[in-house]
Formats: structure tokens, sequence, C-alpha cells
């Protein structure tokens, strides 16, 4: 368990080099470095202290000595010199094994600040070397900065998720483990963990099973058997680190091209974990020739080199994106026939934020098992709709989780088929009068669909969506699935031109022009150039993003507008509808389902700074396509959803709160009817190292929505540090309002939030008895208040409210009684337009009911309004 002195060091690190070193990972191998620079003279120490000799920080590496650097009398331009050059000549350190010059290599500071440097070594020095499970816990936890996408479109796995996979697959001491894409060492350290505990004698989680503890012969042989690859060298270092922090001291990571050398082919594993990348490079994968599935997509190549690296009896957990899951092409049929004939036991369709805030990729888990695959002749299905956190950018933790029942039923599944459990009649055999449906031969699984094999291959494309085969639902082949290229007569990049923001003779569309899933005129650019009649968009075409940031690759929209001067721009794809097999509005509406784009997504291509989607790919992707009657029957009830949507969000928009001002009210300024406006607290005291998991909630101006103070990604703080900044603490009723950043917005704190901090960027409104809290909210949070303070905001870099502006702020004061009144009039108009919330919310799920139910993913119903 990470200790908060420990957390809040590393913290404490990162703060001071963000300044100078603002890439995440390079601050993580910055801190790496040093903290391996510090622990070998740790080392060093403790074998003085035994009567033995230093063996790293000697002969003419003696002067980089860490007592060296830390010498008060040392200069800071000194220091960078020294240090600059210990780390870069650490290398050639004929007295450091080979690990350590490994994460040495191509070492260097990459600042030149003197204070800097001072700062952030101090903080390194108050660290010790030991193999204790805090400083490993520590290293990961360093490592979770790391969550953005590799440059080979990694995303690093949540650490849950890796727990629950290592959970489901059990291995044991003995096991050869291999991550083939290991990134920072996540499975193998949790592997490790896991099989500790397997023997730890002061576990009592399974009493009926007496542990002993691992033999230092024992632990020495495991962890010999822990291997991993990785294509990049600076995730090879940290991987390094990770396992040495963690006790290995001699780890297995190689620097190992998995899918183009085949050096390691040769070698086999009883246990393989892993998150393969999810994108290829430009151009695809060229992998070598021992590959059974020719394929130049490295989710393919992985899976592949995945099962055909087990053992006879191995086993294997993988992340995969939905593509291996559904999509049409040869190679992903034959790899998922190759995984249902000789591996497959189980999938686990994960929610599509798992990745959040990085990605919305939709993933799925692949479990692995040859001996079991060999003699069941069904495949397990599951679906995780919560993993115990928030699906949206900020993923906090939520009380509701799937993952505990769904292990538990592998689980029981597993032991099911390998205690030999009955298996379902196959076609060759006489079928029996009753034939056993897969939930009676495992009646104790209640969330799980169990399905035969023979089912999933009964059409040759050996689909491993479990909703497919969910009886009560319309399956895929209720409407038969067509490649994008058979329904639209065009499917084609843009033209080039030159643009201008000038208005011109013609319009270019481009990506920012369907950002609201509409083409919007307004944001497109324009040119004088001549282009060919066939470069104008036509009403019904479909515009397409294929290019950009990976959060908006797929993203649509519907050309349907009369104008002549409209052109196909060179960042968008354009697909002409077959009008005689498609209608327009149904493909926009198919275009926009998390189905279709999480397809789009799994062909990205990794360029320099940008994915893209090659249109080849998507004229192969396939949609499922009622009759043209029915299509426009599907339309037309979307679109009737859609205008009670529209018109509830209308109202969500216009409605505004409205004081009937009597001429005979008084004006008084706002610091007169206030008892204190309090500022948040400045400079260094609240520092991010304040911060903590679960506290006391930080109010700042993010924080603060139309009218309340949204929970979702508040800071917290520990209950001393509250105590030291008591001052700052809100009270029910007090107004908190924005100085800085969200100027002007403004909430009534509630009683759940007694005891909450005021931020640096706020001020408290703490009123007197004379004004009721919400009629004085009213009158600030108006639009015309809010524009004068934002008017008469100060400052150079950036602009603030200050105290005097707020309370020179006039507003009307009547009787309180009539405050009263005029509150409780407006609460009852805001829950009436509260409602219409509800009426979206119905409505957007209604129509997400009818797209998931051509799909063949939902029932045949849809919400009830």
């Amino acid at each position: 368990m990470l200790d908060t002195t420990t957390k809040r060091r590393i913290d404490t690190a990162r703060d001071i080099l963000v300044g100078k070193v603002p890439d995440p990972k390079s601050q993580v191998e910055q801190i790496t470095i040093a903290l391996i620079y510090k622990f070998m003279d740790d080392m060093d120490a403790d074998s003085e202290e035994l009567g033995g000799k230093r063996k790293f920080f000697t002969g003419p590496y003696a002067r980089y000595g860490w007592a060296k650097l830390m010498d008060p009398s040392i200069g800071g331009h000194e220091m960078i010199a020294l240090y600059g050059e210990g780390i870069s000549k650490m290398p050639e350190n004929p007295g450091i094994p080979p690990l350590f010059r490994d994460i040495f290599k191509n070492a260097y500071l990459p600042y030149r600040d003197p204070e800097t440097l001072k700062a952030f070594l101090k903080i390194i020095d108050e660290f010790s070397y030991d193999h204790s499970e805090r400083l490993g816990d520590a290293f990961e936890y360093l490592l979770s900065v790391l969550g953005s996408q590799g440059d080979a479109g990694q995303f690093r796995t949540p650490r849950h998720i890796i727990d629950f996979i290592v959970a489901v697959l059990d291995p044991k001491k003995g096991d050869v483990i291999l991550d083939p894409a290991c990134g920072t060492a996540g499975f193998l350290i949790s592997a490790y963990k896991h099989i500790l505990k397997a023997h730890d004698p002061a576990d009592r989680s399974d009493p009926s099973n007496p542990k002993k503890p691992l033999t230092p012969d024992e632990k020495g042989r495991l962890a010999k058997n822990f291997k991993g690859y990785d294509i990049s060298p600076d995730m090879v270092r940290l991987s390094l680190v990770n396992l040495y922090l963690h006790g290995f001291t001699d780890p297995h990571i190689y620097e190992y091209d998995t899918l183009t050398s085949d050096e390691r082919w040769n070698e086999f594993a009883d246990v393989i974990l892993a998150n393969p990348p999810f994108m290829s490079p430009k151009g695809g994968i060229k992998p070598h020739k021992r590959f059974s599935i020719q394929a130049k997509r490295s989710e393919v190549l992985f899976v592949d080199y995945m099962a055909e690296h087990l053992t006879p009896t191995g086993r294997a957990g993988i992340i995969v994106p939905e593509g291996i899951i559904f999509q049409s092409q040869d190679a992903y049929k034959s790899l998922r026939k190759m995984l249902v004939e000789t591996s497959l036991v189980a999938v686990i369709s994960l929610p599509a934020g798992v990745f959040q805030p990085y990605s919305g990729v939709k993933t799925s888990i692949l479990i692995l098992d040859k001996s079991l695959a060999k003699q069941a002749n069904t495949i397990a299905f599951f679906k995780v709709e919560n993993d115990g956190f928030g699906l949206g950018a900020q993923r906090r933790a939520i009380e509701k989780t799937d993952l505990p029942q769904v292990q538990a039923e592998l689980a029981a599944y597993l032991q099911a088929l390998r205690s030999g459990a009955p298996s379902l009649p196959k076609k060759d055999q006489p079928d029996p009068s009753d034939p056993p449906e897969p939930t009676d031969l495992f009646p104790a699984l209640t969330t799980a669909l169990i399905v035969p094999k023979e089912k999933i291959a009964a059409n040759g494309d050996y689909n491993l969506s479990g909703e497919r085969y969910r009886e009560g639902k319309a399956n895929l082949s209720t409407f038969p699935l067509i490649p994008l290229e058979e329904l639209f007569t065009k499917i084609g990049n843009g033209v080039n031109v030159t643009q201008v923001d000038e208005k011109a003779k013609y319009r270019v569309t481009r990506i920012q022009t369907i950002a609201d899933a509409s083409v919007d005129l307004e944001k497109t650019k324009f040119t004088d150039d001549e282009v060919k009649p066939e470069s104008f968009l036509k009403f019904g075409d479909i515009l397409l993003s294929h290019i950009n940031s990976f959060d908006h690759l797929g993203k649509s929209a519907i050309f349907l507008g009369n104008d002549k001067d409209v052109i196909h721009g060179i960042n968008l794809i354009r697909l002409v509808p077959n009008t005689s097999r498609i209608d327009p509005r149904y493909a926009s509406r198919v275009f926009k389902t998390g189905r279709f784009i999480d397809t789009v997504k799994s062909f990205a291509q990794k360029a320099v700074n940008q994915a893209s989607v090659k249109t080849s790919d998507l004229r192969a992707i396939q949609i499922p396509l009622p009759p043209l009657e029915v299509q426009k029957e599907i339309v037309a009830e979307i679109e009737g959803y859609q205008k009670v949507i529209n018109g509830a969000r209308a109202v969500l928009d216009h409605y505004r709160p409205h004081i009937p001002i009597h001429p005979d009210w008084p004006m008084v300024e706002l610091g007169a009817v206030c008892e204190a406006i309090i500022t948040g607290p400045f400079g260094t005291a609240l520092h991010q190292s304040d911060y903590v998991d679960a506290g006391i909630p930080v109010i700042n101006p993010k924080n603060i929505g139309e009218g309340s103070i949204n929970i979702d990604g508040v800071k917290m703080v520990s209950t001393a540090t509250r105590d030291r900044l008591k001052e700052f603490t809100v009270r029910k009723d007090d107004i908190v309002i924005g100085r800085r950043g969200e100027m002007g917005r403004c909430a009534v704190v509630t009683s759940d939030m007694k005891d909450w901090l005021c931020g640096t960027g706020c001020f408290v409104i703490r009123l007197k008895p004379t004004c009721q809290a919400r009629f004085a909210f009213f009158q600030i949070a108006s639009p015309k208040v809010k524009a004068y303070l934002e008017e008469q905001a100060v400052g150079v870099t950036m602009m603030n409210l200050n105290q005097g502006i707020l309370s020179s702020l006039q507003i009307y004061l009547p009787p309180l009684a009539t405050q009263r009144a005029i509150v409780a009039e407006i609460e009852a108009e805001q829950a009436l337009v509260a409602s219409n919330r509800e009426l979206i919310t119905r409505f957007e799920q209604k129509i997400q009911a009818t797209l998931a139910r051509i799909w063949g993913e939902a029932p045949a119903v849809v919400p009830a309004a």
C-alpha cells in the first residue's frame, strides 16, 4: 500500500520538473534515473557499514557520489555539471551491473536551471533504497502518470483491469509468464504479487488451504520465469526499474519487436498476459513469415502470436479492440476461427470508457486455455457494464462493479469444464429428445451466456459478439450485413484547394465543419479555386472524419443543404449513397453508432501526429441493411424522438430565472449585505502535494456549473489540511463564485457540502440574514451581471475579480418575505424545466435502443417514456 509521505514526495518531484520537463514520460524518466543514482549510493553506504567496499561510486567514479552532489558548499552550476556528467558516464562504469547500465543508457539532463535541479535532488534525497513493497508501489504510482496514448497506439492498462485478468488466469509459482508488449511491466508485477499472496501464510482469505511461504530458492526460480518484450527502449528501461524495485535482481525484459523479429519464436509460455498496441503504423505491419495468420494489422498479429506461443496447457488473457470481435476481413475471420477451434474459452466485453480520459475505444478480454478448449464445445460470454469507476473523463470510483461477479462465474465455468461437465450434443451425434441448453449444464451462472461453438461457426464469420447469440434479441442475421462499397456509389477523399478565411467564391468543408454532427456551413473555409463539378456536395452526401486526433476519428455528418457552392475538402471522406438501396438519413444514423465508430477506429493507422483510416478499409466495413421501406420507418421513428429532444433542449436553452423588479425596491452594494467576502488560499498555502485520493473536497472555478457544484473532478485534501485552512471552509447558503478562469460562475453551497474548502480561484460570499442566499444568487448569476463582472476584471496575464469589484456590485433588496416568495416561484419553474432533462435522457435512450436493435444488440422494446 502506497503511503501518503512517499506519494507526496513523488508528486513534489513531478511538480518541480513540470516547468522544465512538461512531458510526463520525460518526468518519469528523470525521476527514475535520479532514484537509481541515489539508490546505488545507498547500497555503497550499506556495504561500507557492514565492513565491505563501495562498488558503484569508486575509482574515477567516486567524484560523482551522492554525498558530493548534496554537499552544501557546491554551487548550482557545479551541481548541474557534476550530475549531468555523472548520469552520462554511468553506462561506462564497469562496477555497476548490466541492468543499471541499461537504465542509464542515453540518459541526459534536459534542462540547465540550477534552482530546479537543487530542489529536485533535495526531494530525491528523502528516498532511501530498500526492496520493500512500499518502494515498488511508489514506482507504480509514478508510472500511473503514463496513462496517455503511447507512440505506437498503446494505452496504459488500468490497474484494476490488470488485477482482474491475473486473478482469472491464476498464475502458479512454476509457470513461465510472458507479456510480449509489456510497457511498464504492470501485468508481470500483478502476476508476481498474485503468486506471493497465494503463498502468504498471513493471508487467510482461503482458510481451507494452508499456505507455505516461498523459499529463497523458489523466489529465485520464480523471478526467472517472468519475461517481457517491448519495442520501445524507454518502456524497457521503466520495466527493468519497476521489476527491480519489486525484488527482481535480474529481470528478463528485452527490447524486441515481437511482430517482425523471429529470434524468440521458439520460446513458449504457460501464462501470457497482454494489452497489445491497438494501431498499426502507416502501411501496416510487415511481419516475418512464421505467423499462421497472414495479416498486416498489429492487433491480429499479436493475438495470433500469443495463441501460438502457449504451451499445450497454457492460458492467456488478452485485451483486444472491437475489430478482433466482429471485423469481416479474412484475417480477422481466420484468427477467430483458429481461436475458437484451439484455445478460446471466454470473451469478456468491457465498457467503452475503460481507457478514459485517453480514449473511448471499446475493448474486450479474450481468455484462452488450450487444454480446456480442446474438451469444451462451448464458449462463455460476459458483459461488464460497470467496472467500479465512472466512464467519464475523470474515471472517479463508484460503488457498482460487475468484475467480482464475472470473475466468480468465469471461475465456476472453467472449474466445471475441468471437472468434466457434460458437453452439448454435436450435430453429428444422435440428439436426445430434449437436448440440454447451455444454461442447464451450468446452472450457477446467472450473467454468463454459454454459446455452442457450432453456433458461432455456423455462418463462417466466427463473430465473437455475445449479444449476437442472446435469445430474445434480434440477431445480426435479421438484417443482412452489407459492405459500404455496395451501398455508396463513391467513397473518396476530397480535393486539395487553397483555403482562406475570407468569404470567397466557394465554401470548403473541413473537420471542424462536422464537429457538431451536422454540416455547419458557418465553419467552412473558402476558396476561389475552380474544381470539377463532382467535387461539390449534393443532398444526402455523408462526410466522415478519417484523419485527426483519435477522439475525432469516425465522426460523421449528413449534408442536407441545397447549396451549389460547397466543395468536399481534402480532410474528409465523402460517401455518396446509392439511394435505390440505402436511405441517406438511415446511413447517417448508423454511422453515429458506437459500433460503427469503433470499427472505423479499429482501422486507424498511426501517422506522425494523428491517426488515419484508408478509404479501402472503409469500403469493406459492413452495416446492417433492412429493406428500404423499413429504413424509412426507422428514420421516421428516430426523427420523432429527436423532435421531442429538440423541444426539450429549447426549453433548457431559453429558460432564464426572472425577477420582476418593483421600482420601490432599494438597491444596495453587495458588500453592505455580506458578513464577509472570503478569498481562497493564496500562494503555497494549498500545494499540489496536499491533494489526496479521498478526503475533503476543494471547490475550484472549474467545478462550478450553472448554479451547482459539479462533484466530478473535485480535488480532495486531508482532514489535517482542512484544519490548517479552516478559515476557508464553506457553510450552507454561502455563494461560491469564480474570480478567475470561469469568472463570475457561481453556486449556492448546500448542506451536503459542509466542511468543504474554497479553492484558490474562488470567492465565498457570506450574506447577512437580511438577504436570502438564493435571491442574491439569482441576481449575481444573471447574464447581465456576469457580463459586468467580466468587464470590470483586472489583470495583465490573467484577468481576475477582486473584492472591491464584487463588494461594490449593486443588487436589489426587497423585504425578506418578498425575497422568499420570488425564490419559491423560480424554484417551482426550475423543477418543471428540470423535467425536460429527464425527457431528453429517456428519448435519447429510445434512439440508442432503436439503433442497437438494428445491430442485433437490444431487446425488441425500447424504454417507456
